[in-house]
């Protein structure tokens, strides 16, 4: 799917099930909270602290799909094409990170 396209299908899941979009803080504020989910997942499953019992069911696949669905609210309501901004952007580190990356000792 394009991201175009997901765009269009946040904007009509929120025109048929969530009445409106959340203002534009609102949703800053559940990206935060949505981001902060996810580090919990990898903290705990990849990192050094100990997976709660709780914890151990929760979907990373799901937590990342939270980010990207406010993600994508937040281009519509401001009304950013994410797919171009997203192009725009690839080319840049493209460019700017090709011999960047391959040079740095720390990544060999």
């Amino acid at each position: 799917m394009s991201i175009q396209k997901a765009q269009q299908q946040v904007d009509t899941w929120i025109k048929n099930h969530g009445v409106r979009y959340f203002n534009e803080l609102t949703n800053m504020a559940q990206l935060t909270e949505e981001v902060g989910e996810v580090a919990r997942i990898i903290a705990r499953r990849y990192g050094e602290q100990s997976e709660k019992e709780s914890d151990k069911n929760k979907d990373l696949g799901e937590e990342l799909a939270d980010v990207l669905f406010v993600v994508l609210c937040l281009a519509n309501q401001t009304g950013i094409d994410l797919e171009d901004a997203f192009n725009k952007k690839l080319d840049i580190k493209t460019k700017r990170d090709h011999d960047r990356h391959h040079t740095n000792e720390k990544l060999k």
